[in-house]
C-alpha cells in the first residue's frame, strides 16, 4: 500500500468496488419492525446512491473537488483556538461509545473522546456557543449533517469497519498532529494510507473499510464532519429523504438523548465552578 497524503492530487478510479453493509461491525441488533424495514430501504439506498454518484466513488478525494475546502483549511488557526480551550477539560469529554452505543463493537476503551456540534443533523446549542468560530466555518459545507472534535490518545487503534450508510462523505481537519515517522498515526480508506497534516483537509468515503492509529505518544486531534454525498436524481431525493427519517430510528434517538445528558451535566458542573466562592 503507497502512503498518500490528504492533500494528494492523484485522481482514483470512481468504479471502486464497494462493499455494502457493515463490514467489520456486528449487526444492529434493534427489534424493531419499524427499524428492520428502515435497515432495507437503506440497503437498497446505497446501491442507488453508489450507481447515481455525480462525482464517483473514490475511497479518498481529492480536495480539488470541492472548492469550499480550501475555505475551511483557512478556518483552521480560529477552529485551533475553540479546541484549546475545551481541551482544558478534556478528561470530562464523552468516549464515542458514551455517546453511541453502537460504537461499542469497534471501540470500548477510552481512547477516542468526542466533542459534539452537531449530531446527525441535531444542534448541541451549547456546545455552538462554545465555538462560534468552528460553526460558522462549518456553513461553507452543504448537506452538513456532523460535526465533532474527534480525540484519539496516544496507542489509540480503531479496527477496521465501515461506516453505516453511503448516502454521506467524511471529512477530516488535521488540529493538533503530533510528530511521527512512518505509518505510525495514520488512517487507511480501503487500499489507500493517508496521513493528517495540521490545518490539511482529508476528505473520504467511510463505506469503504478504513481503520485509523494512533501509535505515538501524544494526543492527535481532528474536527470530523459528515456531509451528503453528491448525487445525481433520484438518488438524491431517496438521500434526502432518509437522512430527514434517520433521526427517528431507535439508535439515533438513544444517541442524542445520551448526548443530552452528558451536556446537562458538563455545564451544570461548569456554572457551579463559576459560582463558587472565592
Amino acid at each position: 500500500m503507497e502512503p498518500s497524503s490528504p492533500s494528494a492530487s492523484q485522481p482514483v478510479a470512481s468504479n471502486t468496488e464497494q462493499t455494502f453493509g457493515t463490514t467489520g461491525m456486528a449487526p444492529m441488533d434493534r427489534p424493531s419492525r419499524v427499524t428492520r424495514f428502515f435497515m432495507g430501504i437503506v440497503a437498497w439506498a446505497e446501491r442507488l446512491n453508489f450507481k447515481y454518484a455525480k462525482l464517483g466513488n473514490p475511497p479518498v478525494y481529492d480536495n480539488k473537488t470541492f472548492p469550499w475546502a480550501a475555505e475551511i483549511e483557512k478556518a483552521a488557526p480560529a477552529i485551533r483556538a475553540e479546541l484549546n480551550k475545551i481541551l482544558v477539560r478534556k478528561d470530562e469529554l464523552p468516549t464515542f461509545q458514551d455517546i453511541s452505543t453502537d460504537v461499542k463493537t469497534i471501540s470500548t476503551d477510552k481512547g477516542w473522546k468526542t466533542f459534539f456540534l452537531l449530531g446527525f443533523g441535531v444542534r448541541s446549542e451549547q456546545n455552538i456557543k462554545a465555538c462560534p468560530d468552528t460553526w460558522n466555518a462549518m456553513q461553507k459545507i452543504p448537506g452538513l449533517t456532523t460535526v465533532m472534535f474527534s480525540i484519539f490518545e496516544p496507542g489509540k487503534h480503531l479496527p477496521a469497519h465501515r461506516g453505516p450508510y453511503n448516502g454521506v462523505l467524511r471529512l477530516h481537519l488535521g488540529l493538533i498532529v503530533p510528530e511521527n515517522t512512518g505509518d505510525n498515526l495514520a488512517i487507511r480508506v480501503k487500499d489507500q494510507i493517508c496521513h493528517w497534516e495540521e490545518g490539511k483537509v482529508l476528505i473520504f468515503d467511510d463505506a469503504y473499510e478504513h481503520e485509523a492509529w494512533n501509535h505515538t505518544d501524544k494526543t492527535r486531534v481532528v474536527l470530523f464532519v459528515d456531509f451528503t454525498k453528491p448525487l445525481k436524481f433520484p438518488a438524491r431525493l431517496v438521500n434526502w429523504m432518509l437522512m430527514h427519517m434517520a433521526i427517528f430510528t431507535p439508535f439515533i434517538k438513544e444517541g442524542l438523548d445520551n448526548h443530552k445528558e452528558w451536556e446537562k451535566k458538563f455545564y451544570a458542573e461548569a456554572e457551579a465552578f463559576r459560582n463558587r466562592p472565592n
